[in-house]
């Protein structure tokens, strides 16, 4: 066995990685890491150190042309060599940028990760392997150290990471420098793609990776990548620490309703700030609120709220949560619906008008052929959409928002919450308050007036053309 794949299979058992795991899924982009994880992974299957069929997936992220299809290609090719079955998946970064406002390099990770997961649960699939390595670590911690960050933040990449229910993210090169990784791949003689755009300055990573790191190591005495990874290491293990006991405290003085959480002040105010704050944001995230979307100053408001005498005894927080304080507790509550005096689920009529409490809707059905494409995508009313007939499974009813409600969003290839997918999409608050879910006999097919789903979109094939439109009376 080789070194590499000797210190890749320590790591695999010391962080217990793939126990009871049936079948892993191995992000493969071509590059010299994902080539590494290919080769590495299926080495330790062929000796049983791996106890999992392994599966490849590559996506084409529609960036780069010729380029990204020579990858596309390269990875086929690589993977059948092995023996190994691969599926390919397009996604659209481009578009998911433009609609959310994000920049191409966040677009790209969320719809990768997006994207993974929906294969892995079609393949069935409890495991993704991603090949991100020793210094993709070091450079995260220069990262949030740059933008500001607590030791949470400090720990780095995370060996795991639980994306949802029967789904874990892995890394089992986390152990490996890039140095360590080109050298494997060239005494194997296995070759791997270049990709031009992580030269680009412009993108925060590759500045970090090209610019920031190397200034930093010419003005250190030893391995910078290897130092951050002990800080990483250290903050893991605080944090660890800190989150068991905030798990306790909440286990022990946590109360839980269907919409809300509350916790007595004294018991708060007692415990040492670092663990009422990682007790706080376990509580938050119980409730769906995304913690991208809570500053350092959220915390210390949530934290004053448990105080004898609070500043302020009300707070607002992201997404329509909020925070207040009674005699004795601090409750946290998420955005609750107006859903008083909805009626029930309503059969829609198509075509024809449909009443379903304060909504009238209208429903027309058009020839494609017939209609001007783009004046349809140019429609700017979020109360007016379009759909493809053809993948709708009648009958379509509309209905109130319930818990635990998921649908894929427009622009991506994954079911959401909705009340999560709401909180980050930032969602005005007059639209967010009554949605109306209108569905098939299988999927959501629009969240009225906030977003559509991605499966019933209006493509190039689309021949028969549903129009719903809503009126609030």
């Amino acid at each position: 066995m080789e070194p590499l794949e000797r210190k890749v299979a320590d790591f695999i058992r010391d962080n217990d990685l793939f126990t009871g795991t049936g079948q892993i899924l191995l992000a493969v982009s071509g590059g010299a890491d994902s080539i590494a994880l290919l080769h590495v992974m299926h080495r330790l299957a062929q000796r049983g150190v791996i106890a999992a069929e392994l599966l490849c997936a590559h996506l084409h992220h529609g960036l780069r042309g010729a380029a990204a299809d020579g990858d596309e290609g390269f990875v086929i090719r690589q993977a059948r060599e092995l023996g190994l079955p691969v599926v390919i998946r397009a996604i659209d970064v481009k578009a998911h940028a433009h609609e959310h406002q994000l920049s191409i390099e966040t677009a790209a990770r969320q719809q990768r990760l997006n994207c993974l997961a929906q294969i892995a649960r079609e393949c069935n699939c409890p495991s993704v392997a991603l090949g991100h390595q020793k210094n993709d670590n070091a450079e995260t911690v220069l990262h949030r150290l740059e933008r500001g960050t607590g030791f949470r933040g400090l720990a780095g990449i995370h060996p795991m990471r639980r994306a949802g229910e029967n789904l874990t993210f892995v890394r089992p090169l986390l152990s490996c420098s890039h140095a360590e990784i080109v050298e494997y791949l060239q005494s194997r003689d296995l070759t791997w793609r270049e990709d031009h755009t992580n030269l680009d300055c412009i993108h925060t990573r590759n500045r970090i990776r090209h610019r920031l790191l190397p200034a930093l190591q010419a003005q250190s005495c030893g391995s910078l990548v290897e130092e951050l990874t002990a800080l990483a290491a250290s903050a893991g293990r605080l944090h660890h620490q800190v989150a068991t006991e905030a798990a306790k405290a909440a286990a022990k003085h946590a109360v839980f309703g269907p919409d809300h959480v509350a916790i007595r002040a004294t018991a708060l105010s007692g415990l040492p700030r670092p663990v009422a704050a990682e007790l706080l944001r376990q509580l938050l995230t119980t409730l769906d609120l995304g913690e991208r979307d809570l500053t350092r100053r959220h915390y210390e408001d949530l934290l004053g709220l448990a105080q004898s005498s609070p500043v302020k005894r009300r707070l607002s927080l992201p997404g329509g949560f909020s925070a207040h304080r009674n005699s004795t507790t601090v409750v946290l509550r998420k955005p609750t619906p107006r859903n008083e005096g909805l009626p029930g689920p309503v059969e829609l009529r198509i075509p024809g008008t449909t009443q379903f409490g304060p909504y009238r809707i209208d429903a027309h059905l058009h020839d494609a052929a017939q209609l001007d494409r783009a004046a349809i995508a140019s429609n700017g009313s979020p109360f007016q959409e379009y759909f493809d007939f053809n993948r709708i499974h009648l009958p379509v009813v509309v209905r109130a928002r319930r818990d635990g409600d998921r649908f894929v969003p427009l622009g991506q290839h994954s079911d959401k919450k909705l009340g999560k997918f709401i909180t980050a999409a930032k969602v005005p608050a007059r639209l967010r308050l009554q949605p109306a879910i209108i569905e098939d006999s299988e999927k959501i097919l629009w969240v009225c007036p906030i977003r559509i789903s991605e499966a019933v979109k209006v493509t190039e094939k689309t021949s028969i053309l549903l129009e719903l439109k809503a009126t609030v009376m």
